[in-house]
């Protein structure tokens, strides 16, 4: 039985907390980079995405790199930072 279609991708929930007490939860695919993250996260919190570093401990996040590719998983907390 061969799959026509590709499958759904994988939605996740990841929770981005700026440490001044705000915490903002954005849907997205696994597949999505950083960037669309970060561009996710700014429509919420109302900024622009190029303002917006995210990390975890001392790992910053690369903008053009997948959120599977840094196998962030539903649910996960990330550290968000304004420049």
């Amino acid at each position: 039985h061969l799959c026509l279609f590709p499958p759904f991708p994988t939605m996740i929930e990841l929770i981005l907390n700026d440490r001044l007490g705000r915490k903002v939860r954005v849907k997205c695919n696994a597949s999505d980079t950083i960037l669309i993250l970060k561009m996710l996260a700014a429509a919420q919190l109302g900024t622009k995405a190029e303002k917006l570093r995210i990390q975890k401990g001392n790992v910053i996040y690369k903008d053009h790199i997948s959120l599977d590719d840094y196998e962030l998983k539903d649910g996960m907390g990330l550290e968000l930072y304004y420049n």
